[in-house]
């Protein structure tokens, strides 16, 4: 039985749900996931994705509800907007210039986003502060004067270097780092500046056996 542990990121104390235990059979995924058809991904993600089992998120769907309340103050029906297994597989010399930064993935309230590692590796999903104007989460109130920031230094001191960030940049300091365990989810509002903690020496795999396999979502409640 998955148990909610709630903290907070950064100043801005966004709240941030730990789920261990998440799914009662992660195995039985990664066996699925083995045998699934991976397409690339949209939407600037960096790897590969393909279809769930049918019945995974009605499964885990009151868990995320009972989550939600504790860590977000939000009922009602949940929306899933988008749902996938994921694996970050894109070489760093292939990165577009947004993926080596970090992103927010909606900027609204009532979206949350889900991830669950699904892979025995190490990694996780670290947090950032833009260093220019502080935001750590990026609403619709704040979007013009982020990117109108943002795109004043990538003009004026070219773009980062092709990796995936790992750490604070002269633009964006990282606040906050939620360690990758086998079956762990997290939930955190999509506004939020993130991206994956991958390392300079992860391995890049799109075979799911190998590779840094997750499933990722993006619901909408209440």
């Amino acid at each position: 039985m998955s148990a909610v542990r709630v903290g907070s990121i950064g100043d801005e104390a966004q709240p941030l749900a730990v789920l261990d235990g998440f799914a009662a059979n992660p195995d039985a995924l990664r066996a699925f996931a083995a045998a699934a058809a991976f397409e690339p991904g949209r939407q600037h993600y960096p790897g590969v994705r393909a279809a769930l089992p049918e019945t995974y998120l009605a499964e885990q769907l009151p868990l995320i509800a009972t989550a939600a309340v504790e860590a977000f103050g939000r009922s009602g029906p949940i929306e899933v907007v988008d749902a996938s297994f994921s694996i970050v597989a894109t070489a760093t010399d292939a990165l577009s210039i947004a993926q080596r930064l970090p992103h927010v993935d909606a900027f609204d309230e009532d979206r949350i986003a889900l991830i669950h590692y699904l892979s025995p590796r190490r990694g996780g999903t670290a947090f950032y502060r833009h260093r220019a104007t502080g935001f750590e989460t990026v609403t619709e109130a704040r979007r013009e004067i982020f990117f109108r920031h943002l795109d004043t230094e990538l003009r004026h001191g070219g773009p980062p270097a092709p990796a995936y960030i790992d750490g604070d940049t002269p633009l964006f300091e990282r606040i906050h780092a939620a360690e990758a365990c086998y079956n762990r989810a997290l939930l955190y509002r999509s506004w939020n500046l993130h991206s994956g903690a991958i390392a300079a020496d992860a391995a890049l795999s799109a075979d799911p056996a190998e590779g840094r396999l997750t499933v990722t979502a993006f619901l909408r409640i209440g």
